[in-house]
């Protein structure tokens, strides 16, 4: 075969990814491309800037490749995955078949955002007209990004704050879902633009997000409006600001919930939303909030983490940690507040983003998180900083008022819940005669502070299926299911599941028949197939290796009994070390690293995300991608040999130590 190079680029209009052909016209069939020898790869390479200043691409580069008989085959396997698509979706990327959306939503759904829709926050008309005006504002800096008036770099800045990639494939848009809490009606929207401007299904991430893979710059605008006319957006989802605020996905529902974090997620959401003085931060910053007993929320990982109580007096106060995160540099958040009293939380906040704002570091972005600051300073130095900060905004800043607060609960709908019995003989019987739906009723629900209630959690992890994907189709179900027996109402979990928060214990079998009809009564949650994962390097333009097929393999590895028999264990899959699937603190945690070419795996053991916050550690030697499944079983393996009776695996790696675990990276 002869070498060469390929020059790839990403077209502007639609992000698609397309080549150079020997007369230097773009193509988006890489059979149709030219590897270009060394004499002809200066004039190519011209063409392609010439391309770049005409606005038709972004990106040129040259890619290494070898031309055979059947046509160009590039040499990295990123290209190889641009050049046809995602490994994990054969009906995606290139490979796809060309197909219209179909009919049912072919046009939006009719729109009544009313009152009593469901229990999220209300938005006023000026909220609305926030929104549209948002959306009408990047519909001009998209044309004139269009029409070549802004340079890539000159619009980036505004694509991002809206939400808006360009990853592998094409462009990205991440769409908030303020602490994880949807309507039926959202649902349907969303999978409305799933199906009108994408390829029919959706991506749930872990921070409480919604992502289309596939959207075209030119519909981007087009998007934005849609989605605001069901109260989301897409506002700062990306960017050096203040993100999506995430909570529990139990909150107002759980039965060992002190209170409803989220309308202190609502109060930070709109504080934060355009702030002129954290718009511009020196990295991304987090911040979550739990309102239970049990952290639901991963707290101690964020860059501010707040847990929502109240004491003996039955007054509301909060304990905050900040400098928590994970990537390169993964660190427990340091506990700056025991006790801080409700009016006093968007002070404190201010002052801790004040102090970070001004000492974090600019000037090289793997040392600009808040977590590195407080590392570097001290926490006691940080600390002291912090509350001097406080006072002095006390002095000019007007507490969190009651009224304010008041104010926001009152825009959440609470359900009207019957008075029912704590016990239920329809569900007593269900469960008594039905193994399987037991089995799901035993892995799947969660207790509800109401009596007669439970709420009940999809799982989005089928064997073999893809963490966090969502049909369009199952859309549709998952908001008809919402509005028969939720209030209308759905969650999204930080583990890349959805959950029905209200449903009565009556009702729970029927509900059961319709999800197990439709494949999404998967009884996982909390077991090994139940892993979370980023898209990776099938995707994402920052990866160095995949992780959707790694837990992919590792699920189709067990059966259900096997599953049910190890009992409850947390897997995450990372694909670089940005660590957007947790791994650092998964029981099981696997890392996707590029080792010379080839994609490498880093196994560790021991994390954990609840108020036990711990970093997992590197277990040994980095497995390859083929052997990363009889690795997982060799460790669940050791661990069932050496379990006490009723010993989960993350107790008895602490009692026994990752030493006896070691072996398990030794694959014959």
């Amino acid at each position: 075969m002869n070498a060469g190079n390929l020059i790839s680029a990403n077209r502007l209009h639609d992000g698609l990814v397309v080549w150079l052909d020997k007369q230097h016209n773009w193509v988006d069939d890489l059979t149709q491309a030219h590897v270009f020898d060394a004499q002809e790869l200066e004039p190519a390479q011209a063409a392609a800037k010439s391309a770049l200043a005409a606005n038709l691409i972004v990106d040129p580069m040259p890619r290494p490749a070898q031309l055979s008989d059947a046509g160009p085959v590039p040499e990295d396997f990123r290209e190889q995955l641009r050049s046809r698509g995602p490994s994990v979706r054969e009906d995606l990327g290139k490979q796809a078949e060309q197909g219209g959306a179909p009919a049912a939503l072919a046009h939006a759904p009719a729109l009544t955002v009313a009152p009593e829709h469901a229990g999220i926050y209300r938005y006023d008309p000026s909220e609305r007209e926030f929104l549209k005006d948002r959306a009408n504002e990047f519909g001009q800096k998209v044309a004139r990004r269009l029409s070549g008036e802004l340079s890539e770099d000159d619009f980036k800045v505004y694509r991002l704050m809206n939400g808006l990639y360009l990853q592998l494939h094409g462009y990205m848009l991440r769409v908030a879902i303020p602490y994880g809490t949807l309507s039926a009606i959202q649902m349907r929207q969303l999978a409305y633009v799933s199906t009108r401007y994408d390829k029919g299904y959706g991506h749930f991430t872990t921070r409480q997000n919604l992502q289309f893979n596939w959207p075209t710059l030119s519909d981007s605008p087009e998007i934005l409006s849609a989605l605001a006319d069901v109260d989301l957006h897409a506002i700062q989802t990306s960017g050096n600001c203040i993100r999506n605020v995430t909570t529990d996905q139990f909150a107002g529902a759980a039965k060992d919930e002190v209170l409803d974090p989220r309308v202190y997620a609502e109060i930070l959401r709109q504080w934060s939303t355009d702030h002129p003085e954290f718009t511009y931060l020196p990295r991304k910053f987090k911040i979550a909030i739990t309102g239970g007993q049990t952290d639901r929320a991963a707290v101690r990982f964020h860059d501010i983490g707040i847990l929502a109580r109240t004491n003996e007096r039955g007054e509301v106060g909060f304990q905050i940690y900040a400098g928590g995160g994970l990537g390169r540099t993964p660190i427990v958040g340091t506990l700056v507040r025991e006790w801080l009293p409700e009016a006093d939380l968007l002070r404190f906040v201010e002052a801790i983003l004040r102090v970070y704002n001004a000492l974090g570091r600019r000037d090289n972005i793997y040392k600009a998180r808040i977590k590195i600051l407080i590392k570097e300073m001290k926490p006691a130095k940080f600390i002291e900083m912090i509350e001097e900060e406080f006072a002095r905004i006390a002095l000019t800043h007007r507490p969190l008022g009651d009224a304010v607060v008041e104010g926001i609960r009152e825009r959440f709908i609470v359900p009207e819940f019957e008075t029912l019995p704590g016990e239920s003989t329809a569900f007593a019987q269900s469960y008594a005669r039905d193994v399987e739906f037991r089995r799901w009723v035993d892995t799947c629900t969660h207790e509800h502070k109401v009596p007669g209630y439970i709420s009940a959690v999809v799982s989005l992890k089928p064997a073999g299926g893809i963490p966090g994907d969502a049909s369009a189709q199952e859309m549709l179900l998952l908001a008809d299911l919402a509005e028969q027996y939720s209030f209308n109402e759905l969650r999204v979990t930080h583990e890349q599941n959805l959950v029905l928060p209200h449903v009565k214990r009556d009702e729970l079998h029927a509900l059961w028949s319709r999800l197990k009809a439709a494949g999404l009564a998967t009884a996982n949650i909390g077991l090994i197939s139940d892993a979370i994962a980023c898209p990776g390097l099938d995707y994402c333009a920052l990866a160095n290796a995949r992780s959707v097929p790694v837990a992919q393999r590792i699920a189709l590895r067990f059966t259900e009994a096997q599953q049910r028999d190890i009992g409850p264990v947390t897997l995450n899959v990372s694909g670089c070390i940005n660590a957007c699937a947790h791994h650092h603190v998964a029981h099981i945690g696997i890392l996707g690293v590029d080792k010379a070419g080839k994609e490498n795996y880093q196994i560790t053991l021991g994390g954990s995300a609840d108020e036990n916050a711990a970093v997992g550690k590197i277990l040994g030697p980095g497995v390859s991608y083929e052997d990363v499944p009889q690795v997982i079983e060799n460790i669940l393996g050791r661990y069932l040999s050496l379990r006490n009776e009723g010993e989960r695996f993350i107790d008895t790696l602490g009692r026994v130590g990752a030493e006896e675990f070691k072996g398990a990276l030794n694959v014959d």
